[in-house]
């Protein structure tokens, strides 16, 4: 397979957006604060040394992102790492003792050092086996997604998560090579990418987000951010501080999506249709929109191109 093509998004071993995030987080030395993922540790970190008497609790699904995090937070031992998925962040949360948190930090998507790695089946760079799972002990592979899908299954996984085109042709494509079991390897899928859409001397940019799109299948990853999200918002104390960075577009949607559900007053209703009562707002919205890196962030970290930070700080009880 060649080397060339359309980047993958992480290009660097550097926390994304690390100076806004901690930033917006406006950490106290004393307060618990929470990093839903790890990754290599870069975010972790930088909120670890900010604290005195304080404590940080940093999760992440990959078991591998935990071994690595673990070592380079070893020298702080006001610092827990915790395999888990943030969308059982109140689990987590129950079992570490915490009640509230003055800060949650999530940084979506995938790390780099899971793209590095050939055998984990996120890259298209380099071949390995079609897995994409950021927790290889669970669920199913993207080999087994595919060959357990049908084309309209493929077609709207496609379509929802990497807003690919064409879609139909491709979803057509590869529903066949999938159930003649030919597509196992991440070279393969790229190879019928190509060989559908007819581009046989180069890999075309819709590699990069067949890839993405059956990355965020594989591992659920719009449902649980929603999920993650609300939890940690409920588990700010008043005052606290929610910090999300995303690097597509349904990723910021889901992240704006909550933030204004959240913002906003809600309404309980008997099953005539009269008002119950008025439940206040939990959020206040603290960014208009989206905080993009600096140029000088994308010069040091291309990867940081796409990246969209969103925060929003914890109301009183009486959303006030």
């Amino acid at each position: 397979m060649k080397e060339t093509g359309p980047p993958e998004q992480p290009e660097a071993h550097i926390s994304v957006m690390a100076g806004p995030a901690i930033e917006w987080l406006a950490i106290h030395p004393d307060g618990v604060y929470v990093d839903c993922t790890a990754g290599l540790g870069g975010h972790s970190e930088a909120i670890v040394r900010q604290l005195e008497g304080g404590r940080l609790i940093a999760l992440d699904r990959d078991p591998e992102a935990v071994r690595r995090t673990t070592e380079r937070l070893r020298p702080y031992p006001q610092a827990t790492v915790i395999c888990a998925n943030y969308a059982a962040l109140e689990t987590v949360l129950d079992e570490a003792g915490v009640s509230q948190a003055d800060g949650v930090l999530i940084d979506a998507g995938i790390s780099s050092s899971q793209l590095d790695d050939p055998a984990r089946g996120f890259t298209f760079q380099q071949d390995g086996p079609l897995d994409m799972r950021m927790n290889p002990g669970e669920g199913i592979s993207a080999a087994e997604l595919l060959a357990r899908s049908d084309e309209a299954a493929i077609e709207r996984i496609l379509r929802e998560y990497g807003d690919v085109r064409p879609v139909k042709r491709l979803a057509a494509g590869l529903t066949e090579r999938a159930r003649a079991g030919r597509l196992t390897t991440t070279a393969a899928l790229v190879e019928a990418v190509q060989e559908i859409l007819n581009v046989r001397h180069k890999i075309p940019e819709e590699v990069r987000t067949v890839f993405q799109a059956l990355r965020i299948a594989v591992n659920a990853e719009l449902e649980h951010l929603g999920t993650g999200l609300r939890q940690a918002a409920h588990r700010l104390r008043p005052g606290g501080r929610l910090v999300a960075i995303a690097f597509h577009s349904g990723e910021d949607r889901i992240v704006k999506q909550v933030f204004q559900e959240l913002g906003r007053p809600r309404h309980e209703r008997y099953p005539d249709g009269r008002t119950k009562r008025t439940i206040p707002p939990i959020l206040r919205i603290l960014t208009r929109g989206p905080v993009q890196p600096s140029r000088d962030e994308i010069a040091r970290n291309p990867r940081s191109q796409s990246a969209k930070l969103r925060a929003a700080e914890r109301l009183d009880n009486n959303g006030g």
